[in-house]
């Protein structure tokens, strides 16, 4: 933790040494301060705005670190000054520019950290006075019972997850239904415990007022790609049944864009590296085996993960959106220790 930041959190207002220290870091990254809208005009400005925000939300982060995240709060407080504090102001500005209320996609493969990132930003938004609400894709797939029927028809769909398992009208209406501005809105859910872990849909939660949707999930805005691709595909892409499978995906993706037409903006959080998803998910299999809870083996890891990168691979779909501005608004790298690398 920088000591600056220890000063904005000590004391009521902030030292002219430590603002100077704050405006420096805030303008050398020069990519973060163009995403930021920070500029050496109104960078003084910008700081005092977040040094205010942290104090206000430093106790409800605090909280959350402990309980939720089981951490330290001073581990976080970098990135919570770096990124989470200025992505949530402009998110609220984005808002009050729309003057409606603002869908905010968030793609990011399993383990970069979509949940948290929803959950902080709720906690800054909330403190900034806006109603959020956090919409998984998981949450919009099809009843257990639909998926089954689904199962027989194409065998291949042996897990939830890929396009085709998901209720896209069910999107639809609701993302317009916020975006329309309504007052309430059942907002549903989904249980993935239910029925030994296939996972079926739960009581709908009622949403008032809503301002701002962070719409979360593995695959939230990819469009379909040429299908000649395939052929030179990567592994774990290497027959001609894994080749088909990955055109019929492709394929499926066409259903999703009316939804991907309600974003606003579209965030991607971009491991540097894609393979990292497979030691992430290993290790927090092995976290909850070490808690006593149920998890996965290495190797039924490895065949889950497969599975997802044989219908959508990374390399194919989520690599060429990084320098595509049309699709794309921010893009924010991660390490495979799970640090945040450049933000652009």
């Amino acid at each position: 933790m920088n000591l600056w930041l220890g000063e904005i959190l000590a004391t009521d207002a902030m030292g002219e040494a430590w603002q100077q220290q704050a405006r420096v870091a805030a303008l050398a990254d020069k990519l973060r301060a163009k995403a930021f809208g920070i500029t050496p005009e109104n960078a003084d400005e910008a700081i005092a705005y977040r040094s205010h925000l942290l104090k206000s939300v430093f106790p409800t982060f605090s909280q959350f670190c402990q309980t939720t995240l089981q951490i330290e709060p001073n581990e976080m407080l970098q990135v919570l000054w770096d990124l989470w504090l200025p992505l949530g102001i402009k998110l609220a500005s984005q808002r009050e520019q729309l003057k409606r209320p603002l869908i905010q996609g968030i793609l990011g493969g399993q383990g970069t950290g979509k949940t948290t990132m929803s959950k902080v930003l709720s906690l800054i938004l909330n403190q900034l006075g806006y109603r959020t609400v956090s919409l998984s894709l998981d949450d919009l797939y099809k009843t257990y019972s639909d998926r089954l029927i689904l199962t027989q028809q194409d065998p291949r769909l042996i897990w939830r997850g890929p396009p085709g398992t998901h209720d896209v009208d069910l999107g639809l209406d609701v993302l317009e239904q916020i975006r329309q501005s309504q007052s309430s809105v059942m907002v549903p859910r989904f249980d993935k415990s239910a029925h030994g872990g296939a996972g079926d849909r739960t009581t709908p939660e009622m949403v008032i007022g809503i301002d701002i949707v962070l719409f979360e999930g593995w695959f939230v805005g990819v469009r379909p790609i040429n299908a000649d691709v395939f052929d030179t595909a990567p592994p774990p892409i290497v027959t001609d049944e894994d080749r088909a499978f990955a055109s019929d995906m492709n394929r499926r993706l066409h259903d999703y864009l009316p939804i991907w037409e309600r974003l606003d903006s579209l965030i991607l959080l971009y491991p540097t590296d894609y393979r990292c998803s497979l030691e992430w998910r290993k290790q927090a299999e092995q976290q909850m085996i070490a808690a006593g809870k149920s998890g996965m083996s290495n190797t039924e890891i490895e065949q889950f993960v497969n599975y997802f990168w044989r219908s959508l691979h990374p390399e194919l779909f989520i690599k060429p959106l990084v320098k595509d501005t049309t699709v794309v608004d921010l893009v924010i790298e991660i390490h495979a220790d799970h640090s945040f690398g450049e933000i652009y």
